[in-house]
């Protein structure tokens, strides 16, 4: 019986890894359907292109409301609208014949259900469940993004070399209602709601031990009744707002445009092509080796390894421009993959150990604004200035600038002054 309340809250790891390695890969799969769909219509490529901004623009309106969502009816009512709006989407997606239906589907409706079982969505309950292997568990979960582009999005590659990209929408709504819909039945907001403490322990074993306050650096801090007013007009919450705003700024900018420059500097199409896959593998032992650190040193620290990885990658690319070496691209792959993407073991975790409260999902979805509006930015500056000047040059070191940023904003934001990690409990006093 001891073990069951600890097993319990894996499981519920497990089923955010099965949903966002599909969901949030639902969303990146408009990158192979663009070209046959550009194909079958002549649109323009950038009016089509708009249909997955739109979607960002549809995440963005949704994330405050998605919060209040949460913290009302719990995530068993968000993660299955959630699904619903993306298999219908890619169901519906399958009758488009005009720009304005590809908007409506592969843009909102998938958009809208992406962010509900994606980063956002996740990060809003998760959190609740672990204390002590907090950036473990979110860092295992958050892991499936990129073992689900590992296997899901060859496998729609080839159904749409095969079968058109219709039977791949078609085939992609199937699978996302017929899984996503019965797993996720098993999730709740916290422990607590059946009857179980954050981290498997026994709520009578939680007072007896004192755990549920070990990790209180700042009592009067965490005593408040955090709502989204209190926290708006506190330092700590607009510094989380620039460091996610600039760090999703560089990982969207180098996300868009990294396989185009590798082609343009004399790398294959192939090659580019694999670098943009060796990052996601990469990715996945460098979150999970992140998120286990980051319990033992704390989340700042490992907010700021993932921003030099993405300051690394930047000068890399620079310095691939005049020596376009493999070795030298492999480098940049592991930089951006090891170290980059380790800052999602921790994204939840900053603003939880900090604002959380009964109104904790409102302030995060509220957050997450800034971090789409960084990811909706990066990609269009980083393009513009290409534009402006014929070079990558300024953007690229604009982004090295915001990467800095964003891990002093986090360092500013401070959440070790709030809540210790379990690795440095036994030094407070």
């Amino acid at each position: 019986m001891r073990r069951l309340p600890f097993f319990y809250g894996w499981v519920i790891v497990a089923v955010v890894f099965v949903t966002m390695g599909i969901a949030v890969n639902a969303r990146t799969a408009f990158s192979l359907l663009f070209p046959p769909i550009l194909d079958e219509f002549g649109w323009d490529r950038g009016t089509t292109a708009g249909a997955f901004s739109f979607g960002f623009i549809v995440s963005a309106i949704m994330s405050p409301s998605l919060g209040r969502l949460m913290d009302k009816r719990g995530p068993l009512v968000v993660n299955e609208l959630g699904a619903i709006l993306i298999g219908s989407g890619l169901l519906l997606a399958t009758l488009v014949h005009e720009i304005w239906q590809l908007y409506a589907t592969l843009g909102m409706l998938v958009g809208g259900g992406s962010v509900c079982l994606g980063y956002t969505g996740q990060g809003l309950f998760l959190p609740n469940w672990f204390v002590r292997r907090r950036g473990l568990a979110m860092s295992l979960a958050f892991s499936g993004v990129g073992v689900g582009s590992v296997i899901l999005l060859p496998w729609l590659q080839s159904m749409i070399a095969r079968s058109g990209w219709r039977s791949a929408c078609l085939a992609l709504g199937i699978v996302v209602l017929v899984l996503l819909l019965p797993l996720n039945l098993l999730v709740r907001r916290r422990p607590e709601d059946i009857g179980l403490a954050p981290d498997g322990d026994s709520a009578s074993h939680v007072a007896a031990t004192g755990r549920a306050t070990a990790n209180v650096v700042d009592a009067a801090w965490v005593a408040m009744d955090w709502t989204l007013g209190r926290a708006m007009r506190t330092r700590r919450f607009w510094w989380i707002a620039v460091g996610y705003f600039c760090a999703l700024l560089t990982w969207y900018a180098v996300q868009v445009h990294q396989t185009k420059y590798l082609v343009e500097i004399g790398f294959s199409p192939a090659l580019a092509a694999w670098a943009l896959g060796g990052v996601s593998l990469a990715g996945i032992p460098g979150q999970i080796a992140l998120g286990h650190l980051s319990d033992r040193i704390g989340r700042e620290f490992v907010w700021a390894v993932g921003n030099l990885g993405f300051t690394l990658t930047f000068l890399l690319l620079l310095l691939l421009r005049d020596t376009p070496t493999v070795p030298l691209l492999y480098l940049m792959v592991a930089a951006q993959g090891v170290l980059g993407y380790g800052i999602t073991s921790v994204i939840g975790a900053i603003p939880a150990e900090i604002f959380q409260g009964r109104h904790y999902g409102t302030i995060f979805g509220t957050l997450m604004l800034a971090s789409i509006g960084g990811g909706a930015v990066g990609p269009w500056l980083t393009g513009a200035l290409h534009d402006a000047t014929g070079s990558y040059t300024i953007a690229f070191w604009i982004a090295i600038c915001c990467s800095l940023l964003s891990a002093v904003a986090i360092w500013l934001a401070a959440p070790r002054k709030v809540r210790a990690v379990a690795g440095r409990v036994a030094r407070l006093g």
